[in-house]
Protein backbone atom coordinates (compact mmCIF):
# COMPACT_ATOMS: atom_id res chain seq x y z
CA UNK A 1 0.00 0.00 0.00
CA UNK A 2 2.85 2.07 0.80
CA UNK A 3 4.09 2.17 -2.82
CA UNK A 4 0.75 2.69 -4.54
CA UNK A 5 0.79 5.71 -2.25
CA UNK A 6 3.88 6.59 -3.38
CA UNK A 7 2.90 6.30 -7.15
CA UNK A 8 -0.21 8.39 -6.62
CA UNK A 9 2.57 11.09 -5.20
CA UNK A 10 4.93 10.96 -8.26
CA UNK A 11 1.77 10.74 -10.64
CA UNK A 12 0.53 13.91 -9.22
CA UNK A 13 4.09 15.60 -9.52
CA UNK A 14 4.06 14.53 -13.18
CA UNK A 15 0.47 16.44 -13.78
CA UNK A 16 2.32 19.34 -12.32
CA UNK A 17 4.70 19.25 -14.71
CA UNK A 18 7.56 19.38 -11.43
CA UNK A 19 9.57 16.29 -13.27
CA UNK A 20 9.28 15.54 -16.99
CA UNK A 21 11.15 11.94 -17.42
CA UNK A 22 12.26 11.41 -20.55
CA UNK A 23 10.09 9.31 -23.29
CA UNK A 24 6.82 9.85 -21.12
CA UNK A 25 3.59 10.72 -22.99
CA UNK A 26 0.89 12.47 -20.93
CA UNK A 27 -2.15 12.12 -22.39
CA UNK A 28 -5.70 13.70 -21.78
CA UNK A 29 -9.01 12.93 -22.73
CA UNK A 30 -10.53 13.44 -25.71
CA UNK A 31 -13.58 15.81 -24.55
CA UNK A 32 -11.05 18.02 -23.21
CA UNK A 33 -9.86 20.85 -24.86
CA UNK A 34 -6.34 22.45 -25.26
CA UNK A 35 -7.56 25.74 -23.95
CA UNK A 36 -9.11 24.44 -20.65
CA UNK A 37 -5.70 22.68 -19.78
CA UNK A 38 -3.84 23.02 -16.69
CA UNK A 39 -1.55 21.19 -15.10
CA UNK A 40 -3.06 19.33 -12.81
CA UNK A 41 -4.82 15.42 -12.32
CA UNK A 42 -7.86 17.03 -13.23
CA UNK A 43 -6.67 16.81 -17.15
CA UNK A 44 -4.18 13.98 -17.38
CA UNK A 45 -6.04 10.25 -18.22
CA UNK A 46 -2.89 8.68 -18.37
CA UNK A 47 0.95 8.70 -18.65
CA UNK A 48 2.52 6.11 -20.98
CA UNK A 49 5.90 5.12 -21.19
CA UNK A 50 7.32 6.12 -17.97
CA UNK A 51 9.98 3.78 -17.89
CA UNK A 52 12.61 7.00 -17.24
CA UNK A 53 10.74 8.03 -14.62
CA UNK A 54 12.62 6.19 -11.54
CA UNK A 55 9.88 6.03 -9.13
CA UNK A 56 7.07 4.52 -11.16
CA UNK A 57 9.74 2.09 -12.60
CA UNK A 58 9.96 0.77 -9.77
CA UNK A 59 6.46 -0.73 -10.55
CA UNK A 60 8.13 -2.44 -13.18
CA UNK A 61 10.64 -4.43 -10.32
CA UNK A 62 8.50 -5.46 -7.56
CA UNK A 63 9.07 -8.81 -6.48
CA UNK A 64 5.95 -9.74 -5.69
CA UNK A 65 4.99 -8.52 -9.39
CA UNK A 66 7.66 -10.80 -10.87
CA UNK A 67 7.25 -13.71 -9.19
CA UNK A 68 4.08 -14.40 -11.30
CA UNK A 69 5.64 -12.26 -14.27
CA UNK A 70 8.24 -15.16 -14.64
CA UNK A 71 6.07 -17.82 -14.69
CA UNK A 72 4.80 -16.23 -17.99
CA UNK A 73 8.66 -15.40 -19.32
CA UNK A 74 11.09 -17.26 -17.48
CA UNK A 75 14.28 -15.43 -16.31
CA UNK A 76 14.90 -13.02 -18.45
CA UNK A 77 12.25 -10.41 -18.02
CA UNK A 78 12.14 -7.35 -20.08
CA UNK A 79 9.58 -4.51 -19.45
CA UNK A 80 8.09 -3.09 -22.69
CA UNK A 81 5.01 -1.23 -21.95
CA UNK A 82 4.37 1.11 -18.98
CA UNK A 83 1.04 3.17 -18.20
CA UNK A 84 -0.50 4.99 -15.71
CA UNK A 85 -4.09 4.84 -15.77
CA UNK A 86 -6.61 8.26 -14.54
CA UNK A 87 -9.37 7.53 -16.03
CA UNK A 88 -11.42 10.92 -15.45
CA UNK A 89 -15.33 11.18 -14.49
CA UNK A 90 -17.29 10.69 -17.98
CA UNK A 91 -18.06 14.17 -19.38
CA UNK A 92 -21.42 12.68 -20.47
CA UNK A 93 -20.38 11.82 -24.10
CA UNK A 94 -18.79 8.24 -22.75
CA UNK A 95 -15.49 8.67 -23.64
CA UNK A 96 -14.00 7.86 -20.52
CA UNK A 97 -14.94 4.03 -21.94
CA UNK A 98 -12.24 1.60 -23.42
CA UNK A 99 -13.79 -0.65 -26.52
CA UNK A 100 -13.05 -4.20 -26.15
CA UNK A 101 -9.21 -5.06 -27.39
CA UNK A 102 -6.13 -7.42 -27.53
CA UNK A 103 -2.94 -5.74 -26.55
CA UNK A 104 -1.09 -8.05 -28.70
CA UNK A 105 -2.45 -5.44 -31.79
CA UNK A 106 -0.02 -2.68 -30.62
CA UNK A 107 2.78 -4.95 -30.02
CA UNK A 108 5.59 -5.89 -32.85
CA UNK A 109 6.53 -8.99 -31.04
CA UNK A 110 6.38 -12.64 -30.50
CA UNK A 111 4.97 -15.41 -29.31
CA UNK A 112 2.16 -14.62 -27.36
CA UNK A 113 2.35 -16.64 -24.40
CA UNK A 114 5.56 -15.63 -23.41
CA UNK A 115 3.57 -11.68 -22.93
CA UNK A 116 1.42 -11.23 -20.06
CA UNK A 117 0.12 -7.61 -18.60
CA UNK A 118 0.51 -6.86 -14.67
CA UNK A 119 -2.44 -4.72 -13.94
CA UNK A 120 -2.85 -3.17 -10.80
CA UNK A 121 -5.91 -1.58 -9.09
CA UNK A 122 -4.62 1.81 -6.92
CA UNK A 123 -8.22 2.08 -5.08
CA UNK A 124 -11.34 0.35 -4.99
CA UNK A 125 -12.48 -0.54 -8.51
CA UNK A 126 -16.18 -1.69 -9.42
CA UNK A 127 -18.26 -0.96 -12.45
CA UNK A 128 -19.28 2.14 -11.18
CA UNK A 129 -16.25 3.74 -11.74
CA UNK A 130 -15.29 1.94 -15.14
CA UNK A 131 -13.50 -1.35 -13.75
CA UNK A 132 -12.11 -4.13 -16.55
CA UNK A 133 -14.38 -6.15 -18.10
CA UNK A 134 -12.60 -9.40 -20.25
CA UNK A 135 -14.18 -12.07 -22.39
CA UNK A 136 -12.99 -15.50 -20.51
CA UNK A 137 -10.90 -17.69 -22.81
CA UNK A 138 -10.61 -15.60 -25.78
CA UNK A 139 -6.82 -15.90 -25.25
CA UNK A 140 -6.69 -18.79 -26.84
CA UNK A 141 -8.36 -17.39 -30.05
CA UNK A 142 -6.44 -15.26 -32.58
CA UNK A 143 -5.74 -11.51 -32.69
CA UNK A 144 -8.64 -9.79 -34.35
CA UNK A 145 -8.76 -6.93 -37.02
CA UNK A 146 -8.99 -3.88 -34.73
CA UNK A 147 -10.08 0.15 -35.33
CA UNK A 148 -11.49 3.07 -34.02
CA UNK A 149 -14.87 2.38 -33.03
CA UNK A 150 -17.95 4.64 -34.40
CA UNK A 151 -18.81 6.11 -30.86
CA UNK A 152 -20.94 9.78 -31.34
CA UNK A 153 -18.51 11.19 -28.24
CA UNK A 154 -15.38 10.35 -29.41
CA UNK A 155 -12.28 8.28 -28.69
CA UNK A 156 -9.40 8.58 -27.39
CA UNK A 157 -6.15 8.30 -29.02
CA UNK A 158 -5.22 4.58 -30.10
CA UNK A 159 -8.62 3.58 -28.26
CA UNK A 160 -8.64 0.25 -31.13
CA UNK A 161 -11.05 -2.06 -30.66
CA UNK A 162 -12.23 -5.15 -32.40
CA UNK A 163 -14.89 -5.06 -35.00
CA UNK A 164 -16.10 -8.26 -34.68
CA UNK A 165 -16.76 -10.31 -31.50
CA UNK A 166 -19.50 -12.44 -30.40
CA UNK A 167 -22.17 -10.00 -29.18
CA UNK A 168 -23.24 -13.12 -26.72
CA UNK A 169 -19.91 -13.98 -24.91
CA UNK A 170 -19.93 -14.05 -21.31
CA UNK A 171 -18.88 -11.25 -19.87
CA UNK A 172 -16.92 -10.94 -16.54
CA UNK A 173 -16.28 -7.56 -14.40
CA UNK A 174 -13.14 -7.29 -12.23
CA UNK A 175 -14.29 -5.55 -8.73
CA UNK A 176 -10.82 -5.17 -7.59
CA UNK A 177 -9.18 -3.61 -4.61
CA UNK A 178 -5.94 -1.32 -4.00
CA UNK A 179 -3.59 -3.49 -4.24
CA UNK A 180 -5.06 -6.01 -6.07
CA UNK A 181 -2.94 -7.07 -9.30
CA UNK A 182 -4.94 -9.08 -12.50
CA UNK A 183 -2.47 -11.21 -14.62
CA UNK A 184 -3.31 -11.94 -18.56
CA UNK A 185 -2.35 -12.81 -21.95
CA UNK A 186 -1.95 -10.17 -24.70
CA UNK A 187 -4.71 -11.60 -26.76
CA UNK A 188 -7.73 -11.84 -23.74
CA UNK A 189 -10.47 -9.38 -25.04
CA UNK A 190 -10.92 -6.42 -22.34
CA UNK A 191 -11.95 -3.28 -22.22
CA UNK A 192 -13.49 -1.26 -19.05
CA UNK A 193 -16.39 0.77 -19.00
CA UNK A 194 -16.92 4.87 -18.29
CA UNK A 195 -16.66 6.03 -14.75
CA UNK A 196 -20.20 7.09 -13.44
CA UNK A 197 -18.06 8.78 -10.34
CA UNK A 198 -16.88 11.57 -9.68
CA UNK A 199 -13.74 10.70 -9.05
CA UNK A 200 -10.55 9.50 -10.76
CA UNK A 201 -10.08 5.59 -11.40
CA UNK A 202 -6.17 4.82 -10.81
CA UNK A 203 -4.31 1.77 -11.59
CA UNK A 204 -0.67 0.99 -12.55
CA UNK A 205 0.73 -1.47 -15.09
CA UNK A 206 3.32 -3.01 -17.20
CA UNK A 207 3.16 -5.39 -20.39
CA UNK A 208 6.27 -8.05 -19.57
CA UNK A 209 7.77 -9.62 -22.25
CA UNK A 210 10.67 -12.68 -22.19
CA UNK A 211 14.01 -11.43 -23.54
CA UNK A 212 14.03 -14.14 -25.44
CA UNK A 213 10.70 -13.38 -27.74
CA UNK A 214 11.65 -11.74 -31.26
CA UNK A 215 10.09 -8.86 -33.23
CA UNK A 216 8.13 -9.36 -36.19
CA UNK A 217 7.37 -6.85 -39.58
CA UNK A 218 4.10 -5.78 -38.96
CA UNK A 219 3.64 -4.55 -43.13
CA UNK A 220 0.75 -6.47 -44.44
CA UNK A 221 -0.67 -7.85 -41.74
CA UNK A 222 -3.95 -6.29 -39.26
CA UNK A 223 -1.24 -4.43 -37.46
CA UNK A 224 -0.62 -2.40 -40.22
CA UNK A 225 -2.95 0.71 -39.39
CA UNK A 226 -1.32 1.06 -35.47
CA UNK A 227 2.26 1.05 -37.07
CA UNK A 228 1.11 3.59 -39.42
CA UNK A 229 -0.42 5.92 -35.96
CA UNK A 230 2.44 5.01 -33.74
CA UNK A 231 5.13 6.05 -36.26
CA UNK A 232 3.25 9.14 -37.27
CA UNK A 233 2.42 10.26 -33.21
CA UNK A 234 6.71 9.28 -32.79
CA UNK A 235 7.85 11.63 -35.29
CA UNK A 236 5.49 14.35 -34.46
CA UNK A 237 6.58 14.00 -30.43
CA UNK A 238 10.28 13.39 -30.54
CA UNK A 239 10.80 15.01 -34.42
CA UNK A 240 12.50 11.45 -35.57
CA UNK A 241 14.85 13.26 -38.88
CA UNK A 242 15.16 9.16 -39.94
CA UNK A 243 12.58 6.33 -41.25
CA UNK A 244 11.57 4.19 -38.34
CA UNK A 245 8.95 1.58 -38.19
CA UNK A 246 6.96 0.16 -35.14
CA UNK A 247 10.05 -2.43 -33.95
CA UNK A 248 12.12 0.58 -33.63
CA UNK A 249 9.73 2.57 -31.19
CA UNK A 250 9.29 -0.93 -29.37
CA UNK A 251 13.28 -1.03 -28.70
CA UNK A 252 13.52 2.30 -27.19
CA UNK A 253 10.68 1.70 -24.59
CA UNK A 254 11.92 -1.55 -23.32
CA UNK A 255 14.25 -2.08 -20.63
CA UNK A 256 15.37 -5.48 -18.80
CA UNK A 257 14.13 -5.94 -15.35
CA UNK A 258 15.76 -9.24 -14.72
CA UNK A 259 18.06 -11.63 -16.09
CA UNK A 260 20.00 -10.91 -19.58
CA UNK A 261 18.77 -8.69 -22.88
CA UNK A 262 18.70 -11.80 -25.55
CA UNK A 263 16.24 -10.21 -28.58
CA UNK A 264 13.93 -7.59 -27.22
Amino acid sequence: MADIERFRNEFERICRKEVKPMGLMVMRDVTIAKSEYVPSEKMITKVQDFQEDEELFRYCTLPEILKYVECFTGPNIMAMHTMLINKPPDSGKKTSRHPLHQDLHYFPFRPSNNIVCAWTAMEHIDRNNGCLVVLPGTHKGSLKPHDYPQWQGGINIMFHGIQDYDENNTRVHLVMEKGDTVFFHPLLIHGSGRNKTQGFRKAISCHFASANCHYIDVKGTSQENIEKEVVRFANELFKVKQDINLKDVWRFRARLVKGERINL
